[in-house]
């Protein structure tokens, strides 16, 4: 049986990560990561393109050695165990890797027999997830002519081939649509309820919500934040106001003034280009009254103000300051070569 170290934040850690480093050139894809992902939950990993998430992810699957720092899985130390680890690891890429000129079937029998599994168990292994993941019909028919879906789900369907304590997912749903995407999400749900822990790598805010127990925030290569989705949240403010002044130069301006005014405490209003608009963190009646007066004080003209609660997106957006999808100005080729493996 595999040794699971226990969590410093409860219960017994699957995934256990410290001061993780992993240079590319000049650049650190990973600048010191800590993580900790508890045995049979969900750990989603959020950040733009070319924060690190999966540097992260290559590294914990041993595809790539990193430059400083210690990472077990499943009681395996991914640098000194590796052979030992692969066998209890799966993972599933942002993109497809069966070979689409197989067919469904043969493709996870050939996963099966490279994981040593016999000719008898490896068939059976085949038979068993087709049917779970809704392929028997289209078992026999190449992979090549299977919907973006039906793909995706084979793809899943070979990462459990080995029965895997941990399933690494790296940004699973990119470029399905909606209902593809609720199917994998289903299947997901459906594995974590059979013990596996998963970590998740997303640009997703809804797919984090849906799948996650835990979150940590990457960007630049650093943990900015971690913990539960309410909790990050909170730090966000309890409710956000939205305000939309008529003309968008006032926005800079009056978030300058609300963050020198202290009204909102701690937290930073944020302004958000795309949509013309100031988001300010508020936790009290008072504080929107507040806002609302200097708003007027100043003469600022707006055409809407609203309050809400924050979405995850607006975490995100308060952490770092761009959204999750935005890309890095300041990419190197080589570190945008690494986001897209």
């Amino acid at each position: 049986m595999t040794r699971i170290d226990d969590n410093p934040v409860g219960g017994r850690s699957a995934v256990t990560v410290r001061g993780l480093v992993k240079h590319y050139g000049e650049t650190k894809a990973l600048d010191g990561v800590d993580l900790d992902v508890r045995e049979g939950t969900v750990m989603g990993v959020l950040g733009p393109n070319g924060a690190g998430k999966t540097t992260l992810v290559r590294i914990l699957s041993t595809l790539i050695a990193p430059d400083a720092g210690q990472a077990t899985v499943a009681g395996y130390d991914v640098v000194r165990q590796p052979r030992q680890l692969r066998r209890v690891i799966g993972l599933t890429g942002q993109y497809a890797s069966v070979d689409e000129k197989l067919p469904g079937w043969e493709n996870l029998y050939l996963i099966g027999r490279l994981l040593d599994l016999s000719r008898k168990d490896a068939r059976a292994r085949a038979d068993e997830l087709l049917e779970r993941f809704s392929l028997t019909e289209a078992a026999r028919r190449p992979a090549g002519t299977y919907s973006g879906g039906m793909r995706r789900r084979l793809d899943l369907a070979a990462s459990m081939i080995g029965r895997p304590a941990v399933l690494y997912l790296d940004e699973p749903t990119t470029g399905l649509d909606p209902r593809t995407r609720n199917e994998v999400w289903d299947e997901v749900k459906a594995m974590v309820g059979d013990g596996v822990t998963v970590l998740l790598t997303t640009q997703y805010m809804e797919e984090a919500e849906q799948l996650a127990s835990e979150l940590t925030v990457v960007d630049r290569g650093k943990v900015i934040a971690k913990g539960g989705i309410e909790e990050l949240k909170a730090r966000v403010g309890g409710r956000t106001l939205r305000v939309r002044p008529v003309d968008p130069l006032e926005l800079r301006p009056l978030a300058t003034m609300l963050d020198e005014l202290g009204i909102t405490g701690l937290a930073a209003t944020t302004v958000d280009a795309e949509t013309g608009t100031l988001l300010v963190p508020i936790l009290s009646d008072e504080q929107l009254t507040a806002v609302v007066g200097a708003v007027t004080a100043r003469g600022i003209t707006v055409s809407s103000i609203t309050t809400e609660l924050p979405s995850l997106d607006e975490v995100f957006l308060s952490l770092t300051g761009h959204r999750a999808g935005a890309p890095q100005d300041a990419m190197p080729a080589d570190d945008r070569q690494e986001v897209a493996v």
